[in-house]
């Protein structure tokens, strides 16, 4: 007698035979929902629609508009353009076909081989995807022994992951196949081809755009709108890895592996250092600037740059003084709130904007200003005798979520504005075709920074980090093009480093919990580093904010 399962999904309840596959229960329940089912999570763990009902069981339908099911389109929609473009230009003519980063909603890839990368040779890649599109052709998940994968990624010129598994301890890997063509992606695939709809290839500086659809409205593409000052430091700070021969994460953990992570360090650190006094020599440079504006979002190491900014500034011949504008926050009472009627402090209504141009014009002025500081544990501005007067070399190296917003220093002469936008913008992918989000190391950074100083669970970051996203996508990525300079404080080394401390953190995330899938996605991301000791991390390192031990009070 065949075995039936009874499958929950909201209030409703099924049941069908054992050996079901998810895609035909997700097809049952798609009327319901207005896009694509991509993946199921099954009593918490995500799912591919190719794996078959085993048990009784609770699923909720994910869409591209959950952010698994983005990162499932994603990686899909990246295995379809290779395989495209492997049958339009042929494998003997590809040297290497490497995503870069993401850039507006795209990510910015490069191909290099014996083929001129045309906006004609992106017609026929993308009308191949097309076709392949139309033919809703499966995509296979196969496993198989880790010494095997290794064979067939050399045998198939893909030294960058052949290279990536040989740090792998599992005996297994699983891989993928679109007909003839396989790759090792890490994460979930979507089943078919007919799931992946949304696309377009751009040619843009030195390679092309796969342009993604729009997280808000699925099926359409976001807009390409991309910050030219933050590519040119992704684009820099890429070359500087390149210098340090590394690129991935197997490039790393064969530095590791030699014995070569202090020089990788070091070297890191200090090509850090001279950036940070190539700023400060702009700024010296630039007489009439008093007040140096720094702004970025969340985890990026804003505070210890300001503190290793003015250390290059006072190396300058200038006078630093810290401005926090956290002290020019409204009193609680006068605070806005929110849809949800909490208190909205990332909102500039939560400002003092009129008593901070005034206290800042007054500065300009040449006059002395009692500063406040404001009392989080009474949420209110006090007066405490703090005054400041600006001599000839004294600048305000003045930090905030609303620095680069002109309606925040709307009394200050541009002239006396110097802006810095910072983030942690990674370059380190896990392979050529395996990119690293650049928000996956900010929230690693902030999971540790939390649970260090704050006491906070890597389950409570985790639940907190979408309203911290939507905070930063109104109040600090809009004004990122008129920072005067893009400070990238992303460390090749610092995945390794805070792979010891993140890990126990993650495995205390209950698996009952909406938080686990991202908890586990995370611990299987770190999993491919080996890990490194902070004893040659200097005490003046930007990872020092996170991890502790810092010279800097951070």
């Amino acid at each position: 007698m065949e075995r039936v399962y009874t499958v929950t999904v909201g209030t409703a309840r099924r049941q069908y035979p054992a050996g079901t596959p998810y895609q035909a229960i997700a097809e049952d329940f798609q009327p319901s929902y207005p896009h694509d089912i991509l993946l199921v999570e099954r009593d918490g763990k995500l799912c591919e629609l190719g794996k078959q009902l085993d048990r009784d069981c609770t699923l909720k339908m994910i869409t591209i508009q959950d952010k698994p099911g983005m990162h499932a389109y994603e990686r899909s929609v990246i295995f379809l353009m290779l395989k495209a473009f492997y049958d339009v230009v042929g494998s003997e003519q590809i040297a290497r076909i490497c995503v870069e980063y993401s850039l507006s909603h795209s990510l910015f890839i490069t191909a290099r081989g014996s083929f001129e990368l045309d906006g004609r040779l992106l017609e026929r890649v993308e009308a191949r995807m097309r076709e392949l599109v139309v033919r809703a052709l499966p995509i296979q998940k196969h496993s198989i022994p880790t010494e095997d994968a290794i064979a067939m990624f050399q045998q198939r010129k893909l030294y960058d992951k052949a290279k990536l598994l040989s740090c792998r301890i599992a005996s297994r890997v699983n891989y993928y196949t679109l007909e003839d063509f396989c790759d090792y992606f890490y994460g979930y695939m979507v089943s078919n081809t007919r799931y992946v709809k949304y696309f377009h290839l751009e040619l843009f500086d030195r390679g092309l755009i796969l342009r993604l659809p729009d997280p808000a409205v699925p099926e359409q593409l976001a807009p390409f709108q991309p910050s030219l000052k933050v590519f040119q430091a992704l684009y820099n700070s890429e070359r500087r890895s390149a210098a340090l021969h590394i690129s991935n994460v197997a490039d790393l953990n064969e530095a590791i592996c030699q014995g070569n992570a202090t020089q990788i360090i070091l070297a890191h650190e200090a090509m850090m250092e001279k950036n940070i006094g190539d700023i400060a020599e702009s700024i010296a440079q630039r007489k009439d600037v008093r007040f140096i504006m720094i702004a970025g979002p969340s985890s990026s190491g804003k505070t210890t740059f300001s503190h290793r900014l003015s250390t290059q500034l006072m190396a300058c011949g200038l006078h630093p003084h810290a401005i926090a504008t956290d002290n020019y926050f409204l009193n609680r009472d006068d605070t806005p709130r929110d849809e949800n009627g909490q208190y909205d402090f990332e909102s500039l209504k939560a400002m003092d904007v009129e008593q901070f141009n005034l206290d800042m014009s007054r500065l300009l002025r040449g006059e002395t200003v009692e500063l406040p500081q404001f009392n989080f544990k009474k949420g209110m501005r006090e007066y405490n005798g703090d005054t400041l007067t600006l001599g000839p070399r004294d600048v305000l190296v003045i930090e905030g979520i609303h620095c680069l917003n002109d309606d925040f220093s709307h009394s200050l002469p541009a002239q006396s504005k110097f802006k810095i936008y910072i983030s942690c913008l990674t370059t380190l992918n896990v392979d050529d075709h395996n990119r690293i989000p650049t928000t996956d190391a900010r929230l690693l950074r902030r999971i540790e920074r939390d649970a260090r100083t704050r006491g906070y669970s890597a389950r409570a970051t985790i639940q907190m980090w979408p309203s911290v996203r939507r905070g930063e996508e109104a109040n600090i990525f809009p004004f990122q093009d008129s920072a005067d300079v893009v400070f990238n404080s992303a460390l090749i080394y610092e995945f390794a480093l805070l792979k010891p401390y993140i890990e126990p953190l993650l495995f205390n995330v209950p698996k009952d919990c909406p938080e686990y899938p991202e908890a586990k996605r995370l611990l299987k991301f770190l999993s491919y580093f080996l890990p490194l000791p902070t004893d040659n991390v200097p005490a003046t390192s930007l990872m020092r904010e996170f991890i502790g031990g810092g010279c800097y009070h951070a």
